[in-house]
């Protein structure tokens, strides 16, 4: 299983292992959900809101979109594909 931080800033895969964005990880790494959103990282904070299985910071995520984007996503639509995030099970991890 992957940390907090390899899946957040994880850019892709190389087979069943996740390639995470090094730099991302070491600037980014220890904000929270909330403070990611705010800085709009949105796809690290949408992350970061799949990792912890909480509705309530997927519903903060997506109304930090809204307010910044101006958009209507509602918490029901499908934003995995909008942010490019889906929770995988990988064990490794190569930070670039």
């Amino acid at each position: 299983m992957l940390s907090r931080t390899d899946f957040i800033f994880t850019i892709g895969y190389d087979g069943p292992v996740a390639v995470v964005d090094g730099q991302a990880k070491k600037r980014y790494g220890s904000l929270s959900t909330s403070q990611l959103a705010e800085k709009s990282l949105f796809r690290a904070a949408y992350s970061s809101a799949v990792f912890s299985k909480d509705k309530d910071e997927m519903t903060l995520v997506i109304d930090t979109y809204n307010r910044k984007a101006g958009t209507l996503y509602k918490p029901e639509d499908s934003l995995e594909r909008l942010f490019g995030v889906f929770p995988v099970e990988v064990k490794r991890a190569i930070v670039l």
